[in-house]
């Protein structure tokens, strides 16, 4: 074919749905797990919308044991009357993009839809989807394969009804239940290899339940039994309550909202002693993970408000600093401790996302509201609430304290890195390439697996760097002190991304970093700390997939001349079982230092053949409280948590 030949019969049209099987990644962010739940999360939504409009009060989400998914809502059922395009409006609604009720028809005031596109594009990525319609009395349904209908909408029998769906929802046709339920199979063919989590699902319902007052989810996972139900009547001054659980807090949680503009704006705030922030916002039930201008302006609020409270408290001779300290927050200061909920209703006609994926909210007059409304809130809660006031400023003041001491002692650990002639620290062992892409850092535990590491390397992308022993526990310390600390300070300069305010991830100097650790307690322990650091100071690392845990093997089994590697208990009955009778050599790797530099290469370095595990975070929340509980200062959870699983335990004697 001519490269050079570009004339009209190299242009595409796709038609209906294609451009969305095309192109999938444009219309839920990708085909992997993310994009796979955010499918589910498309139909459970045009569900809970059915609850903003005042009409369903709960939501049944079923993950089948073939993998598929069933959502049900008791609202009205989606209309089976013909549209003046010529088909049913449901078909309409489920086979062509940007055709919906929530366009300013009436249908709806709020809702999380926004383009029309959600419940069309999951029929487009599920190699089957039904709906069943129930209303007025009546039955209907319609079948679909890759987004298109397998025949117009038809009457559903109560035949049809007791096979597609659970005996103990006992719907009946004439009992006058209404409703909409969905079922789909995602397409292996564009998600490949990747199935709904248990963990993820809840996540998604426990939130909503959150948000929508008076509205239940039902979970079931008939995989493996796991049932779930979920009902909140505090809001969002619940979720921060129990965002919190087993954390010291300087206050009750603090709740405000108001409706301003036609746009209804809720904030619940709470800080705890810890040094980590969560904030999440929401828009019309949407969690906008990566926030927008609701979240902009909580920030522009909450900073002038405790900075103002913080100079009248100065002024007046009731604040621990003094006068000239009046100007040095900054919005980093609020951060540190802060647990809050930013929760925006408005019309859906109305509603810019920076994409359909809803990660972002883009309307500019948002921020105006939701600044005034937490401003507002925060300045009467601060006057009436004088004792609770003074506390989140001492905390604040102290954070201030604590960054410019990190600034010094980061300038200094940078300072000091350039008079040596070089910023990478003399212990690592650097690769020949410069390519962050093809780069990889092994964090080794010791010097003697350094030095096995080293020479048993692929020096021209694998880079060692050795820690000597147990790191600094991150969760109870604060910036200046872990920059300070030399194995963490070396890991920093080594990595090339920063800390703290200066941090860059896109100058990061390798994009697969292994935590490469002993298989015994001691490794356990040294991984948690740098999975606690990585976790607190670089989270993006973990959301990139730039982490990884390397998983030596526990033993060496030789038989005769062959030796083959186990890397677990069961894993080593098994080749014993295998090779049947004879005399066996096992020898058990207390360490990395065991190993010569060939064994080390051979089962944990070589990359056809080593075992990696990527470190992910599935719940962000979930995560917070572990590392908390387990890294942090207060000593009964802890206690609890290893009482309740200490016959997991693996004993290492």
């Amino acid at each position: 074919m001519d490269k050079n030949k570009y004339t009209a019969e190299q242009i595409q049209v796709l038609e209906g749905l294609e451009p969305v099987r095309k192109r999938p990644g444009m219309y839920i962010g990708s085909t992997d797990t993310r994009g796979l739940h955010e499918c589910l999360r498309e139909i459970v939504d045009n569900s809970v919308d059915e609850s903003f409009a005042g009409v369903a009060d709960t939501v049944w989400v079923i993950v089948n044991e073939d993998g598929s998914a069933t959502v049900r809502d008791n609202g009205r059922g989606i209309p089976v009357d013909k549209h003046k395009s010529g088909v049913s409006a449901l078909e309409l609604t489920m086979t062509k993009l940007h055709a919906g009720g929530k366009f300013g028809g009436g249908a709806y005031k709020v809702s999380g839809g926004l383009h029309g596109v959600g419940a069309s594009v999951v029929n487009a990525l599920s190699s089957y989807f039904r709906v069943v319609v129930l209303r007025d009395n009546k039955a209907y349904y319609q079948e679909y394969k890759a987004g298109k209908p397998a025949k117009a909408v038809a009457p559903a029998t109560q035949e049809m009804l007791d096979k597609w769906l659970p005996p103990e929802w006992q719907i009946k046709i004439g009992d006058g239940i209404n409703g909409t339920i969905t079922t789909f199979v995602l397409d292996k063919a564009i998600f490949d290899g990747t199935e709904f989590d248990d963990t993820k699902v809840k996540a998604l319902l426990k939130d909503r339940a959150y948000l929508v007052a008076g509205l239940t989810f039902n979970f079931e996972d008939k995989r493996s039994g796991e049932t779930a139900a979920y009902y909140f009547e505090g809001g969002i001054k619940s979720l921060v309550e129990h965002s919190n659980r087993g954390k010291n807090t300087l206050s009750p949680a603090i709740y405000f909202g108001r409706e301003e503009d036609n746009i209804s704006c809720e904030v619940a705030i709470q800080y705890t002693d810890s040094y980590n922030e969560n904030v999440k916002g929401f828009v019309n039930g949407i969690n906008t993970v990566d926030g927008g201008t609701h979240v902009t302006g909580f920030r522009i609020a909450l900073t002038r408000a405790i900075s103002d409270y913080a100079k009248r408290l100065l002024s007046n001779g009731n604040g621990n600093g003094k006068n000239e300290e009046k100007n040095i927050l900054s919005g980093e200061d609020m951060k540190e401790g802060l647990t809050a909920v930013v929760y925006v209703k408005m019309p859906s006609e109305a509603l810019q996302f920076e994409s359909q994926t809803k990660a972002k909210l883009n309307n500019p007059e948002v921020q105006g509201v939701v600044s005034s409304v937490t401003k507002a809130g925060l300045d009467t809660y601060f006057e009436e609430h004088p004792a609770e006031a003074k506390k989140i400023v001492e905390k604040v003041f102290l954070a201030a304290k604590a960054r410019m001491a990190a600034r010094a002692a980061k300038d200094a650990v940078l300072r000091k890195g350039a008079l040596e002639g070089a910023a990478l620290p003399g212990k690592l062992a650097d690769c020949q390439t410069t390519d962050p892409s093809i780069s990889e850092l092994y964090i080794v535990e010791g010097d003697s697996a350094g030095g096995s590491a080293k020479q048993g390397r692929d020096r021209k992308n694998q880079a060692i760097l050795p820690l000597g022993g147990k790191i600094l526990n991150t969760e109870r310390a604060q910036l200046d002190k872990i920059v300070k600390f030399e194995e963490i300070k070396d890991l920093i300069v080594a990595l090339g991304a920063g800390i703290g305010d200066s941090l860059n991830y896109d100058k990061i100097r390798y994009h697969r970093i292994i935590i490469m650790t002993d298989a015994d307690v001691d490794g356990g322990h040294i991984k948690t700390l740098l999975l606690t650091f990585f976790f607190r100071q670089m989270p993006e690392l973990i959301s990139r997939g730039y982490l990884y845990v390397a998983l030596p093997p526990l033993y060496k089994i030789t038989v005769a001349k062959d030796s083959v590697y186990a890397y677990s208990e069961e894993e080593k009955e098994k080749i014993m079982k295998e090779k049947g009778e004879g005399k066996f050599l096992v020898q058990r790797y207390k360490g990395l230092g065991e190993m010569n530099p060939a064994q080390l290469w051979d089962t944990t370095m070589d990359p056809k053949v080593r075992i990696l595990k990527q470190v992910n975070v599935e719940d962000a929340e979930a995560a917070d409280r572990m590392f908390t509980m387990l890294m942090g200062e207060e000593v009964p959870p802890r206690k609890k948590f290893i009482q309740t699983h200490a016959k997991m335990a693996t004993l290492d004697i």
